[in-house]
């Protein structure tokens, strides 16, 4: 899968999850895919979230991963 591709299919896959982070207060938003790793920003009441791990790893990264196997990571950076 071509870069572009694979940046716009991850995007996508934000865009459906965006909705439950939603509810519970939060946001989030793609900020680059660089070596396989997708970087994102979270925002709002999951900053603070105990769950925050969680969701970026199960909900997220194994989401992306199904769709995209040549992802390795998720991180959580500021911006």
């Amino acid at each position: 899968m071509a870069k572009e591709k694979e940046i716009d299919k991850i995007k996508e896959i934000i865009d459906s999850i965006r909705p439950y982070i939603n509810m519970d207060g939060g946001d989030i938003q793609f900020i680059k895919y660089e070596d396989n790793i997708v970087y994102v920003h979270i925002t709002g009441a999951c900053v603070n979230c105990s769950y925050l791990d969680v969701t970026i790893q199960t909900g997220l990264y194994e989401t992306l991963k199904s769709e995209i196997p040549e992802i390795k990571e998720v991180i959580n950076c500021e911006i």
